[in-house]
């Protein structure tokens, strides 16, 4: 038993520190050749840091598997169980934090997560509230195990389990969206495996220990190759996201723009929005928020109280000028090329103030639509 544990946190450690350098090394050099791409909000200098995070999580299984492989090489001396105790539950809320901070940069995580600095406290603070009752549990109750089940372990299963499933509706929306469907199917299939994989914690004879060590082990390098390709989509993303310097929008007549964006093959295009008056408007909002906003004041509040009732408004303005331009596919604009979420339902339109010229020949007629 001890040749098979010994093996599981070995490998673990060499696959999660090879992981974890990698994603290391992909997120700098990013930073390197697109920080002004990454930067979500050049007024507060927010840098995207996902993947920072996700490297986090896996230098957190290095430091576990290296703490579980001592455990298993001092086993026979109770006087440890404390502090083994201890350190788990310091790991799962090192991990949980982890992933949970990687989610608010996800573009596809749900809604009330992705750039949502207000829920994301409340979850940590029930993150660690959690971990809190796990270790008053184990160290207060002589007997937390009944009929084969570890009641203690029962609160930290459950919001890992829940922490994994709004990890892997991230990961499969992420890849649907870039391209990748049989990768989004396999990254439901491998978060499913690491929810398995948790099961023997609270069910001590889910599985035996081969079969549970090997469980764990297959479903996190899945899950490390996972997020080496979702920092290769991230790669092909940047690449293909129009530099803000280089965009132009002019308003030149009511329900026509002149749009110029050199890497997609844009140069004084002119888009007639036609009866789209709403889709104009909304873009011509924005225009004026980001030519003469200050601040915050730069940005539209998007949603049921907002200026803008509904994000798919801004869908239909992208769409409306892939339809017009009548685009290729991979140099058609996607939402983040012309708007940058700045979180708390706030949006700001990318193209700099200098770069948007607003001279409408507004007239009686053009009002009335």
């Amino acid at each position: 038993m001890y040749t098979i544990e010994s093996f599981y946190y070995i490998s673990q450690a060499f696959i999660a520190l090879i992981g974890a350098i990698l994603l290391l090394s992909i997120y700098y050099n990013l930073k390197s050749r697109y920080l002004d791409i990454i930067i979500e909000d050049d007024a507060h200098k927010r840098i995207d840091k996902g993947l920072l995070y996700l490297s986090g999580a896996l230098f957190t299984w290095v430091l576990s598997s290296g703490v579980g492989f001592l455990q298993g090489a001092i086993y026979d001396d109770p006087s440890y169980n404390v502090l083994f105790e201890l350190s788990n539950n310091l790991f799962s809320i090192l991990n949980n934090s982890f992933i949970l901070l990687a989610l608010f940069y996800f573009y596809y995580a749900p809604t009330f997560i992705y750039q949502n600095i207000k829920n994301i406290r409340i979850i940590l603070g029930i993150i660690l509230c959690v971990a809190a009752a796990t270790i008053v549990l184990s160290f207060s109750v002589e007997d937390t195990s009944l009929n084969s089940i570890n009641f203690h372990a029962i609160p930290d299963f459950l919001l890992s389990a829940f922490l994994s499933l709004l990890l892997a509706s991230s990961l499969v929306q992420t890849f649907k969206k870039r391209g990748f469907k049989v990768i989004s199917f396999l990254a439901g299939v491998v978060v499913a495996l690491m929810i398995s994989s948790q099961l023997n914690e609270v069910f001590p004879n889910f599985l035996d220990d081969f079969s549970n060590f090997l469980l764990r082990l297959v479903s996190k390098s899945s899950l490390i190759a996972i997020f080496l390709l979702l920092a290769t989509s991230w790669v092909i993303r940047l690449s293909s996201t129009p530099r803000i310097t280089e965009m132009q929008l002019k308003f030149i007549d009511w329900s026509v723009i002149e749009l110029s964006i050199p890497s997609k093959n844009i140069v004084k295009a002119n888009i007639d929005f036609k009866s789209r008056t709403t889709q104009f408007k909304n873009l011509l909002k924005l225009a004026v928020r980001r030519s003469y906003g200050v601040g915050d004041g730069a940005s539209i509040s998007v949603g049921k109280a907002g200026e803008i009732s509904n994000q798919s408004y801004l869908s239909r303005i992208v769409n409306e000028i892939n339809k017009s331009l009548e685009l290729e596919e991979s140099l058609k604009l996607d939402r983040r090329d012309l708007f940058t979420f700045l979180g708390e339902g706030n949006y700001r339109l990318r193209i700099l103030p200098d770069h948007i010229h607003i001279c409408l020949l507004y007239t009686s007629d053009a009002a009335d639509e």
